[in-house]
Formats: structure tokens, C-alpha cells, sequence
């Protein structure tokens, strides 16, 4: 089947590819959301917690780019509908163990098998769709991040607070299992060259060593997912602890945050198309990242009325420079390295991440939310010189 073929079922792929990347993350990042129960019910400390949080992370870190290479190997359909699948089974070994350390390992699993969605359904969707369209494409599918966390945050603390931590990773397993049946039924693979054609084209050449430009974004969007993961993971327990917020009303404070930060991914994708350049506007949001980061710190340190609405607004900032990082990275790599470029690309940022629970865990207990968020403004300060500028 060719693009021109595929007409408008592209767009369903796509909403297949959101489901798939928005599965993986109520079950690798809605691990957050089990940080309050961990912490009041399990007796566990708050770094303790925030590390036991960041299992799925570790998971995904170590299969990202075998992830990536099934892919541009077997094809997407494949790794997607597999990976959920394992990742289902993993989340209801989870659901059912009873011990911090088989928990852990669970998460583990979960989360690296979770990790097929990663490359496989960015690689989907820029094989999809033409060069024209495919920021607002690529924005969209980045929705599912954003969308699985506000699920996650909707869902994962009330099911915990009232039934317990193996209820709250039941409804995880479930969602990767519909994921892993949607993409079995519904993902075409996109079409590539022929292998012998694209040597001659060039496109089997490993593209690293035609200049630094993956390098520095790779750089670049690790420094920027550190201030998207302190606000993902500490935003509920600050709302809990500092604002005195109830569970129920914090997590619809981070579910709207997120869905407006989907909304941003969208609008960031869209404006990469009418520029003409993911390189330009992720400039310029990784700008935005540290202003907004800045301002909650300060907000923060004064108990200032505005502090929540900051809070919203550095939810929104720092999820949007993933689509505009994505992009530029599947669209240098080409067809037959997109994937391991793309596992690449998370790997990296999934380490960070990874770190980012223990981390942050351990700053906020010696010195508080306002110099962890204070951090985590002037990590990605380093980011806006590494973006290449073509």
C-alpha cells in the first residue's frame, strides 16, 4: 500500500499510534501517581517512593533501541502489538504482587516492554504522512503522553487511595491489552524502499557520521525532560503536601494541565509546518521551558496565590518541546534508521527521567519544592545553545 493508497485511514493510524504511546504512558509514567500511597500507606520514605515510582523508566531505558531496531527491521505493526501485549501481562504481575522489591521488578518489565510504543508509533506516523503535514501529525501523536498522564492522573490515585495499589496497575494492564488489540487490527505498515534502492539512495548510511546535528538534539532534549518529569512526578505530592490540596482535586489540577499541554504539542507541531523548521521553535520553547520553570520556583518560595496557575503553565511548556525533538530526528535519520535513532533519542531521555524520581525525591526532603523546581529551571537552561540551528 503507497501513501497515496492510504488516503484518509492514515489519519485512523494515527489515532492508533496515539492510543499506542498514551497506553504506555499511564502504565510508565502513571507509576508516579502511586508516590502518596507508597509513601502514607507502605510505610516507604518520599525518595524510597520516587524511586520505586521510576521502575517503569529504568525498564524502558534498557529496550528502547532493541525496540527501535525490531522496528525498522520487522515493521511497526509487529513491535506494537507485541510490546503492549507483554506489557499488559507484566502490569497484572504487577497488580498482584505484594512486596516492594517484586513490585519494582513488575514495573520493570512493564515498562520495557511499554517501550515498543516509543519508536513504533513515531516511526508510523512519519512514514505516513508527507514532509507538509507531518509536524501537525507528529504533534498530535505526541498528544498520547500528555493524554496517558491526564488518564493516569484521573484514575491511578483515587483507584489506589480506595483499592489499593493492584487495582490502580489492574486498570494499567487493561489499557495496554485494548492498545495491543486496536494495533493488531487496525497499523499498515508505511511503505519504504526497497533495501537494494535505498543503498543506492544513500538511505542505509548511518546518518551520525554525516554530521553532529542528532547529537545535539539528543543533548539537548535530555536537559529538557528533566523539568517535564519533576513536574510530572512531584506536582501531585506538592498540590498534597504544600497546598493541602485532597487527591481527588489535585489530580483534576494535573488532568486539565495535561490536556492543555497535549493542546500545546499540537499547536507546536502546527507552527514547525508553517515555519518550516522543528529547529527554530524548539529554540524557542526550550526558552520557555526555563522561564516558566523559574517563575514557579519563585512562586513557590513565596506561597504566592499564582503558584498552582504557574504550575499549569509549566506543565504546558515543558511537554512541548518532545514533538519538535521527535520530528527533527525521524525526519534526519530517514526510514532505515528512524527507529534506532528514535530509540536513541528516548533512551536518553528516559535516563534522565529515570533519575529524576531519587533525585528530586532526595532535594525536595533536604531543601525543599522551591530548589528542586529552581533546578529544574536551570537544567535546561543549558539545552537552548544545543539546539542546532539547521
Amino acid at each position: 500500500m503507497t501513501v497515496r493508497d492510504i488516503g484518509a485511514r492514515r489519519w485512523v493510524i494515527l489515532a492508533l499510534g496515539v492510543f499506542a504511546q498514551a497506553a504506555q504512558a499511564v502504565l510508565v509514567n502513571g507509576a508516579a501517581f502511586l508516590i502518596p500511597t507508597l509513601h502514607e500507606d507502605w510505610g516507604l520514605t518520599l525518595a524510597q517512593a520516587g524511586t520505586l515510582s521510576a521502575a517503569p523508566l529504568f525498564g524502558v531505558v534498557f529496550s528502547l533501541v532493541a525496540w527501535g531496531a525490531l522496528a525498522d527491521r520487522y515493521g511497526e505493526r509487529r513491535v506494537l502489538a507485541v510490546g503492549l501485549a507483554l506489557a499488559a501481562v507484566a502490569a497484572a504481575a504487577a497488580a498482584a504482587s505484594g512486596t516492594a522489591p517484586m513490585l519494582a521488578l513488575m514495573l520493570a518489565l512493564g515498562g520495557a516492554a511499554a517501550a515498543s510504543a516509543n519508536a513504533a508509533s513515531g516511526r508510523v506516523v512519519v512514514g505516513w504522512f508527507p514532509p507538509q503535514q507531518r509536524g501537525l501529525a507528529m504533534g498530535i501523536r505526541q498528544m498520547s503522553l500528555p493524554l496517558g498522564v491526564a488518564v493516569a492522573a484521573l484514575a491511578i490515585p483515587p483507584l489506589a487511595r480506595d483499592h489499593g495499589i493492584g487495582s490502580a496497575l489492574a486498570f494499567a494492564a487493561a489499557v495496554c491489552a485494548v492498545a495491543a488489540v486496536a494495533c493488531a487490527i487496525g497499523i499498515v505498515d508505511p511503505p519504504r524502499p526497497e533495501r537494494a534502492r535505498a543503498a543506492e539512495l544513500g538511505l542505509l548510511d548511518n546518518p551520525y557520521r554525516a554530521g553532529r546535528s542528532l547529537q545535539r538534539i539528543h543533548a539537548a532534549s535530555v536537559l529538557l525532560v528533566v523539568p517535564q518529569y519533576v513536574v510530572w512526578t512531584y506536582a501531585l505530592v506538592w498540590l498534597i503536601s504544600e497546598r493541602g490540596w485532597t487527591e481527588s482535586a489535585a489530580g483534576l489540577v494535573i488532568t486539565a494541565a495535561q490536556f492543555l499541554g497535549a493542546l500545546g504539542r499540537v499547536a507546536a507541531g502546527g507552527w514547525s509546518d508553517r515555519v518550516g523548521s522543528r529547529l527554530r521553535p524548539l529554540r524557542l520553547v526550550a526558552l520557555s521551558v526555563v522561564l516558566s520553570m523559574a517563575a514557579l520556583a519563585a512562586a513557590s518560595l513565596t506561597d504566592s496565590a499564582v503558584a498552582v496557575a504557574l504550575l499549569i503553565v509549566a506543565s504546558v511548556t515543558t511537554v512541548a518541546p518532545n514533538g519538535l525533538a521527535f520530528t527533527a530526528v525521524a525526519e534526519i535519520a530517514g526510514p532505515f534508521w528512524g527507529g534506532r535513532a528514535l530509540g536513541i533519542q528516548n533512551t536518553g531521555q528516559f535516563v534522565a527521567a529515570a533519575c529524576v524520581g531519587p533525585a528530586f525525591g532526595g532535594l525536595i526532603a533536604l531543601a525543599g519544592f522551591p530548589a528542586a523546581f529552581a533546578l529544574a529551571a536551570l537544567i535546561p537552561a543549558a539545552a537552548v545553545p544545543l539546539v542546532p540551528r539547521k
